[in-house]
């Protein structure tokens, strides 16, 4: 079963990004490309999960099509 957790990346001043989240309590993840911390933020969100966390917002289930706003910069 796949969940949406929504997660705010921002980039820090040491030139990494950090992903948190209010939807899944104690999700934090730093990377150095924007890649790179959605996957780790993808895996401490399911070792959360697995583990009980309960997320402080409702969780929504993926539906078989979606919108997905996609970032383009030029």
């Amino acid at each position: 079963m796949e969940t949406i957790i929504t997660i705010h990346i921002e980039k820090l001043p040491e030139g990494v990004y950090l992903a948190t989240s209010d939807t899944l309590q104690g999700l934090v993840a730093q990377g150095r490309t924007i890649s790179e911390t959605l996957e780790i933020a993808r895996d401490v969100a399911k070792i959360l999960l697995e583990a009980g966390q309960k997320p402080e917002k409702e969780l929504f289930f993926v539906q078989e099509s979606f919108d997905y706003p996609l970032i383009v910069g030029l």
